[in-house]
């Protein structure tokens, strides 16, 4: 669909939410520029970021029922938050004299804006939508911790350099973590550093159902050829939750085709994962070898110190004045993985926004309510926690045994209270009856253990929702 059609488009979807929303609330969509329509997927791009989170917080619904209205489709919404895209889009849109005068939409009229680089964006922008990508997903939104650096530095040599060492390169780890945070990024900086590099970006989902969709044509050949050629000319292939593929053997023989088209070739291929290549159901060996050739990383949960530097930088870019026992009610209550972070820190703002109130920390309690679904994590409450698995006692990890099942209760109490409050190595120790070294040892054979051992991160994951839920 070509730029005018999608602007109509969305100044229809304008003047419908005009009687669907309230003053207030309108006046954010009016900061939102068009950017593309396909897939069923309508994308737009602010400069600001509490316009992207009110509308996404408290009005996606009303946006989604107008699109419907004028499309007679069901749309999804999506807001991108990017100043220089939008920025170009209004200096490209005035220079056609398309440009909507609102509270929000101002001509960029500084004189020493180069046109070059204004065509540059432009030309970046145009690329980022036929590939698929999303603008927010760049390496420098990127916040590295101990959980995540190692695939950020692996992610960031294969852009720098595709298909010269690490390839394919292989990310897996739970949801919501940032393996597609990063994969994209990988395409996002192809594009606008290495501008003869042609980057596909597709999830798992789309490329079955585009495949399936090819078998139901008539002519299935040439159906085929057409789906073949989308991936043939590509510098950078990649692949988002490649676990979706698992029991489709048509679709797993088509992509051992590509892969191996592309590997020839001497192009980048990245692939990202819920689970390591091996724990795929019904992948087949040829698919796995070719899988872990390159090179596997992973991504882990934020530590506690992650998660508090992500939530800086979410207020820094909302240039918002947050004290820092805000920052670490919600780091300590929100762990799981950075969406759910985000989740949260989106709904206090919105919140702090819509109803004029000052983020501290009564107000955050309020909106979140955490108390009540929750208690204080305690390393007492851990070690018991971790005793009931082992069929242990806490005195037993606290004595001088050094048993199988009491040492393996004895590592995990420490790496999880480590990772779930605030304690430092000495406290655990006095807690234990142990050394300070002891401690700093025990944490880091359990962090190597579960690099290695899918069955380490579930017992992890496990222990971690029984001492939540528990007490």
């Amino acid at each position: 669909m070509n730029n005018l059609e999608v602007e109509n488009i969305w100044e229809k979807a304008r003047l419908g939410l005009l009687n669907k929303l309230p003053e207030s609330s309108y006046a954010w969509i009016n900061s939102f520029e068009p950017t593309g329509y396909s897939g069923g997927v309508f994308t737009v791009v602010t400069d600001l970021e509490m316009a992207a989170t009110v509308i996404r917080q408290f009005h996606l619904k009303e946006v989604k029922e107008v699109f419907k209205e004028i499309t007679g489709n069901t749309v999804d919404f999506e807001i991108i938050c990017d100043k220089d895209t939008v920025k170009a889009l209004r200096k490209d849109r005035a220079k056609r004299g398309k440009l909507r005068l609102t509270v929000y939409n101002t001509i960029e009229t500084e004189k020493d804006k180069k046109e070059k680089e204004q065509g540059r964006n432009m030309d970046h922008l145009a690329k980022m939508q036929s590939t698929g990508l999303n603008l927010k997903y760049k390496f420098e939104n990127f916040v590295v911790g101990e959980n995540s650096k190692i695939a950020y530095s692996v992610a960031k040599m294969v852009a720098e350099n595709p298909a010269q060492k690490y390839n394919p390169l292989f990310i897996y780890g739970g949801s919501g973590l940032g393996k597609t945070h990063l994969m994209q990024a990988i395409g996002h900086y192809a594009i606008f550093n290495l501008s003869r590099k042609k980057v596909k970006y597709i999830r798992t989902q789309d490329f079955v159902n585009q495949y399936i969709n090819g078998l139901r044509e008539k002519d299935k050949t040439a159906s085929m050829i057409n789906f073949r050629q989308k991936f043939k000319h590509v510098d950078i292939l990649l692949i988002d939750d490649i676990q979706f593929i698992e029991s489709k053997v048509k679709c797993m023989e088509e992509l051992f085709y590509i892969f191996e088209n592309l590997q020839q070739l001497n192009k980048q291929i990245v692939i990202t994962s819920d689970r390591l290549p091996k724990d795929i159901p019904t992948l087949p060996d040829r698919l796995r070898t070719r899988f872990e050739m390159g090179i596997v990383v992973d991504i882990q949960p934020p530590p506690y110190e992650t998660r508090i530097e992500i939530l800086k930088k979410w207020s820094d870019d909302l240039r918002l004045n947050i004290q820092d026992d805000v920052f670490d009610y919600i780091a300590q209550n929100f762990d799981n993985n950075v969406r759910e972070l985000e989740g949260a820190f989106n709904k206090v703002t919105a919140i702090a926004e819509i109803e004029g109130m000052e983020i501290n920390l009564e107000f955050v309690q309020k909106v979140l309510h955490v108390e009540a679904q929750t208690k204080k994590i305690t390393i007492e409450h851990i070690a018991e926690t971790v005793a009931e698995a082992y069929n242990i006692t806490v005195e037993n990890m606290k004595s001088p045994a050094r048993s199988q099942n009491i040492s393996d209760a004895r590592k995990y109490t420490i790496y999880l209270a480590r990772e779930m409050t605030k304690m430092s190595y000495e406290e655990i120790a006095k807690f234990l009856n142990k050394k300070h070294p002891t401690m700093l040892y025990s944490y880091e054979k359990v962090v190597e253990a579960a690099d290695q051992n899918v069955e380490v991160k579930e017992t992890i994951r496990e222990l971690k929702q029984a001492i939540k839920c528990s007490g």
